[in-house]
């Protein structure tokens, strides 16, 4: 089953990079949104509590922080650590 995988960044953000670059390099597909030019992005992810980028929310789960480490995310996504 496919899952909707999301990952709200902002420009100049080195993490960011660093998750769009481990998800394409574990060949997960996902949609991109910049926070800082996607208005309606920003909202959601306010009213979520969440104060940083990156976000990564999977099948309407969100992810932030120290949740986005490589081992973290191979157990979110159900991939073999790398």
């Amino acid at each position: 089953m496919a899952q909707e995988i999301i990952v709200y960044s902002t420009p100049f953000c080195g993490p960011c990079d660093k998750l769009k670059q481990y998800l394409a390099k574990n060949g997960v597909q996902f949609i991109a949104k910049d926070l800082m030019m996607d208005e309606e992005a920003a909202d959601h992810i306010d009213s979520l509590g969440i104060r940083s980028s990156p976000v990564l929310e999977v099948d309407g789960r969100a992810y932030a922080g120290a949740q986005l480490s490589p081992e973290s995310l191979a157990g979110i996504l159900g991939l073999k650590a790398i």
